[in-house]
């Protein structure tokens, strides 16, 4: 079904990108599955860099937003065997790497609460907090993670 959304959506999943330092991408616990911070990982660089919006602008940062959404959802994919086992996305975490004036995180973070909820309707309304921070990992320009809640194999 989630395959199917993506589909329509032209979503490819990639292979998951390789963690940059030493954690996992993903940590099940009960009926809850972490995914570590996604940053925007295409072809194994990172795709936007900088600061909001001096480096990098609003739109761009927005792109980023739902190329971490989507590496995430390739590490769940990766680790749970399919997407059809998340009943609901419980929260998601947004950093953006932005200037000391910047206020508009949440704009930033709203591309990827809203390709989520494109992805998985109603199961995919979630808590959030959108952050502004002063640098993030490889000078990328967004960070984010997820946590879901999933049905048992």
């Amino acid at each position: 079904m989630i395959d199917e959304k993506l589909a329509s959506l032209n979503i490819i999943l990639p292979s998951p990108p390789k963690p940059a330092g030493s954690y996992v991408p993903v940590v099940i616990t009960g009926k809850l599955a972490f995914v570590s911070g996604q940053i925007p990982i295409k072809d194994g660089k990172v795709a936007f860099l900088g600061k909001v919006p001096r480096d990098i602008s609003v739109e761009d940062a927005q792109k980023a937003a739902k190329l971490c959404i989507i590496n995430a959802l390739a590490h769940l994919k990766n680790e749970l065997g399919g997407l059809d086992r998340i009943s609901k996305i419980v929260r998601v975490s947004g950093f953006v790497n932005s200037t000391p004036e910047f206020i508009d995180q949440s704009k930033v973070i709203n591309a990827a609460s809203d390709l989520i909820y494109e992805i998985f309707g109603s199961k995919g309304q979630h808590s959030r907090i959108a952050i502004g921070v002063s640098s993030l990992p490889m000078n990328s320009c967004v960070e984010i993670d997820i946590i879901t809640e999933i049905e048992k194999s």
